[in-house]
């Protein structure tokens, strides 16, 4: 499957569940995805997310998929740093 980001995925091998937050394609064909899964219940600590190649990844299925209004802050506002 392409990875589409914002959509909730699950790795088929390990089980591993979150949204996609990223996606890479390399020359090779081995097109990866980053998986971002949702915090614990505790908040103690930021979970790792994970590059997963794609061929291992399922849609969960009736999961929303996030979408972020970032039309008033597009990216990063400063200048690149000069020499």
């Amino acid at each position: 499957m392409k990875a589409v980001l914002g959509t909730t995925v699950r790795d088929m091998v390990t089980g591993f569940t979150g949204i996609v937050t990223g996606r890479v394609e390399y020359i090779t064909g081995c097109n990866q995805a980053l998986v971002q899964p949702k915090m614990k219940e505790d908040g103690a600590a930021m979970p790792d997310s994970a590059w997963v190649d794609e061929q291992r990844l399922e849609a969960v299925s009736g999961a929303a998929r996030v979408k972020l209004d970032n039309g008033a802050t597009p990216g990063f506002d400063k200048l690149a740093p000069r020499r």
